[in-house]
């Protein structure tokens, strides 16, 4: 039987459903496409002021960062661009818990493609439209207004509440790893990225690569004593499909039940030549390749390279010019925790509380700041937010506002339940 607290929470929740509905269009008024995260902190900095909570905001200091384990190099600048951290303390005697998001969105060009102001928040059949809308903007509103609540209603939790919205994630995760070089771990963490409602104790993990291709120039009036890189890049690309096809054959995981869906492994650019009228004697190939939880990314890496270079052997030109495969770019390890985990049992158990459905528990297709909180920063944590995995980064992007209050409802009694109150 729920308490009367949990009770109180959640009628309270729904008492504030056009509250918390606007403070999710604010946060889509924020362009914080990655880069320029300096207006939305601002905005977080004073709201979790304002909720009483002990506010940490700080610029990522790039030398300090490059000691750091899961560092990814960076082009840009951190200044003006501060992490935000939010701790609620808790009287003592329950288990901390560390609840991560990210603020940053990608671009949305070509905006022309938008049928929706991607930064008004407009809503349309309990539909709200925006860039983050999805991605993750809602997972922030939902964890935000969950512990609002709490704190509004005066609940005495016993375990320290870590509140944490990260700068860069889209291109490194840095944000995250800047936290954990900063001392903040907890007992458990909820990481509210896209779900799609589902309960996820794995996400895969992501190899950015290139291939270098060089031909044999000629002239346009006779190419035919060239070597097209074209030609050869087009091979390297049936190489890389095939490598995916034994991938997927090969390797499967129980929260991954279709390996085609998890683990694609494609070109992404395809770049050649230099000229209209030139012969083009180069090519550059730039793609991702996905890993399962389990896998050793460094032996992923090894067998790549190994298979390009041996599936060209037979080629008369790139056996005695083999393509350079290079790693340039996102690289995320895969994660994972164990399904039975008291943080994932506890959503699970919430999840069904509020709605009355059974948990979908499955793995993320993509990967997920959980790989630094679980490896770096000992901090065993489960994704779960409202955001329609399908939505990550897509045009005129949304989320169902339904589903941002079950996330909001649902995220309030995991944190009574694993820090644990006074009654």
């Amino acid at each position: 039987m729920m308490g009367n607290i949990k009770q109180q929470v959640l009628s309270t929740i729904d008492e504030r459903h056009d509250d918390i509905v606007r403070f999710l269009q604010n946060l889509i008024h924020f362009q914080s496409i990655t880069g320029d995260e300096a207006g939305i902190q601002d905005f977080i900095s004073r709201y979790l002021a304002a909720m009483r909570l002990e506010v940490d905001a700080w610029e990522l200091n790039i030398e300090e960062l490059k000691k750091q384990p899961g560092y990814l190099p960076v082009e840009a600048s951190y200044k003006n661009r501060p992490n935000v951290v939010g701790v609620y303390r808790g009287r003592g005697g329950g288990r901390s818990l560390l609840v991560n998001g990210h603020v940053d969105v990608i671009p949305v060009e070509p905006i022309s493609d938008w049928s929706h102001d991607p930064w008004a928040g407009e809503i349309e059949s309990g539909r709200l439209y925006g860039r983050g809308a999805s991605d993750m903007k809602s997972g922030l509103a939902s964890m935000t207004m969950a512990l609002k609540t709490i704190v509004d209603l005066g609940v005495p939790l016993k375990g320290d509440v870590i509140m944490e919205y990260t700068v860069d994630e889209e291109l490194s995760g840095n944000g995250t790893v800047a936290c954990i070089a900063r001392g903040y771990r907890a007992d458990g963490g909820i990481c509210c990225e896209t779900s799609s409602l589902h309960v996820q104790p794995a996400s895969i993990g992501r190899i950015w690569f290139e291939i270098s291709i060089r031909g044999k120039p000629a002239g346009i009036q006779r190419r035919w004593e060239g070597v097209s890189g074209i030609e050869k890049g087009f091979r390297i690309h049936e190489i890389v499909n095939e490598f995916e096809r034994i991938r997927v054959e090969k390797h499967r995981h129980p929260l991954y039940p279709d390996s085609r869906e998890a683990l694609p492994c494609a070109v992404g650019v395809f770049n050649a030549g230099t000229y209209a009228s030139a012969f083009p004697s180069s090519c550059l190939l730039k793609g991702s390749i996905a890993t399962l939880p389990g896998e050793d990314s460094e032996r992923v890496k090894q067998d790549f390279k190994n298979y390009i270079l041996e599936s060209t052997r037979g080629d008369p030109w790139l056996s005695d010019h083999p393509p350079e495969v290079l790693w340039k770019g996102y690289f995320a390890e895969p994660a994972e925790i164990p399904v039975d985990h008291p943080v994932c049992t506890i959503m699970v158990h919430n999840f069904e509380l509020v709605t009355g459905r059974k948990a979908l528990i499955s793995g993320r297709m993509g990967a997920a700041d959980t790989r630094h909180l679980i490896r770096y920063g000992e901090t065993p944590t489960v994704i779960f937010g409202p955001g329609l995995t399908s939505q990550m980064h897509a045009t005129d992007e949304w989320v169902n506002l339904d589903d941002v209050i079950v996330a909001t409802k649902t995220i309030a009694l995991s944190i009574l339940d694993w820090c644990g109150y006074q009654t």
